[in-house]
């Protein structure tokens, strides 16, 4: 397992657009890259990648069932097999709708808000697909703390767009 430096979130998030960089490019969504944290020793728990697991998965969602599966559990069993603070870093904010209809990310993490009290965020969601996003906000009236990690937007717009047709 790989541990961060602590304190420092651009590389973190540098690590997190490195995976994004993995996803195939598409018009119909964003390349996202994720990691999830566990805070007392800064270790890399998961990463994740949009569509690196079959079915339309998210890069958090990814990060998620890695997750469970190496803690022989659900997603959802997550909420009782995780002890203490993590984090997740994500390049784009997490999305709070869907179009194909599957559970949005946010609701992902905010199901897991007993462990996962930090989301450090490196864009805010392109308006391109389903509007303004109020994920950030739902987050926070969850009670988890959200940070905006600067100086890489231009990357990571550049990557997560990759594949989109300009009007």
């Amino acid at each position: 397992m790989t541990s961060l430096v602590p304190g420092d979130h651009k590389a973190a998030m540098q690590r997190a657009l490195s995976s994004a960089n993995k996803s195939p490019p598409k018009p119909t969504n964003f390349r996202v890259g994720a990691l999830i944290v566990r805070l007392s020793d800064n270790t890399i728990l998961a990463e994740g990648y949009t569509l690196e697991l079959p079915g339309n998965t998210h890069a958090e969602e990814c990060c998620l069932l890695k997750l469970a599966e190496e803690n022989s559990t659900s997603e959802e069993g997550l909420a009782n097999a995780m002890k203490g603070p993590h984090a997740l870093y994500t390049t784009v904010e997490p999305c709070f709708k869907r179009l194909s209809g599957k559970l949005p990310c946010v609701e992902r993490v905010l199901r897991q808000s007993s462990w996962i009290t930090n989301v450090y965020v490196g864009v805010q969601e392109p308006e391109i697909f389903v509007g303004q996003n109020t994920g950030i906000q739902m987050l926070k009236a969850a009670g988890i703390a959200v940070h905006h990690v600067s100086g890489l937007e231009e990357d990571i717009l550049k990557v997560a767009t990759a594949g989109h047709v300009s009007a």
